[in-house]
């Protein structure tokens, strides 16, 4: 799902991102002659990893077909300071009104896949997969889904339309775990349920009701482990709530399938780079 949508997104998001920059022209860019051509270059000024390179092109593709992006560094690549990411070429005054459009998504996407990247190396060599949340900026969604893999994590489901999880509320609403399971079962769709779960006893329940996933939610790591033999394998295990950098890699140790991580999409720092005239 996030690949079928990611073209037509970073467009769309590169229109919008002008339309509230420019608006109705860059007052300041009209004091440059309009024929005055320029060089520019992008510079990394900390160590990071490259994400959103597309979205960076696609600010000028929108702006003016005449600027010409040569890229130097990749989606992924890791970043030193003062690395030159790429050059750019065309009108001055497309170059100016452009640069902070461009720099806001670079920036951006290059943080999220930094500490993607931080939390991927964290469990490095064990068995779980770290996946990210629908706690993102707002707008900003596929994008940062996009920058969390380039970073070497995983992603849960996009929205509220290609996943089931069954919250305590869904369970409050529905009357009970199983009449929940029930109705996502006559869905008739292929997606697997995932049941949110905040005490042990309530593993067997979910468990029998056919869970696919339970959504371990604020579980110590002893009660983690125990979750892990109360399962035997039944479903996949999902741990969350509480995790940092601190805690992952023991959280991981305890079995579990996965873990998820708000803070991959909702506590991110820009990368600081910035853009050189030659």
């Amino acid at each position: 799902m996030l690949l079928e949508t990611l073209d037509k997104q970073i467009h769309s998001l590169a229109r919008h991102v002008l339309e509230e920059d420019v608006g109705s022209g860059d007052i300041t860019a009209a004091l440059i002659p309009e024929a005055t051509r320029g060089k520019a270059q992008i510079i990394s000024r900390e160590a990071a990893i490259l994400c959103g390179s597309a979205w960076f092109d696609a600010i000028f593709a929108e702006l003016d077909t005449d600027v010409r992006v040569s890229w130097q560094a990749h989606d992924g690549d890791s970043l030193q300071p003062g690395e030159v990411i790429c050059q750019l070429e065309g009108r001055a005054r497309s170059l100016l009104t452009g640069e902070r459009a461009a720099l806001n998504l670079l920036q951006t996407l290059s943080g999220t896949a930094t500490l993607a990247r931080r939390y991927a190396d964290a469990v490095k060599g064990l068995p779980v997969r770290i996946l990210d949340t629908r706690k993102t900026l707002p707008g900003l969604r596929i994008a940062q889904k996009y920058a969390v893999r380039t970073g070497g994590c995983h992603n849960h489901r996009t929205g509220l339309y290609d996943g089931i999880l069954i919250k305590e509320n869904h369970i409050a609403a529905a009357g009970s775990v199983q009449a929940a399971v029930e109705a996502a079962r006559r869905l008739g769709t292929d997606l697997p349920i995932e049941i949110e779960v905040e005490a042990l006893d309530q593993i067997p329940e979910a468990l029998k009701a056919g869970a696919d996933i339970l959504l371990l939610d604020n579980f110590d790591l002893d009660q983690l482990r125990t979750a892990v033999t109360l399962n035997r394998g039944q479903a996949r295990l999902e741990a969350s709530g509480g995790v940092s950098l601190d805690t992952l890699r023991e959280i991981a140790a305890t079995g579990v399938d996965a873990i998820s991580v708000g803070a991959l999409t909702k506590n991110v720092r820009a990368v600081d780079l910035s853009m050189r005239f030659i």
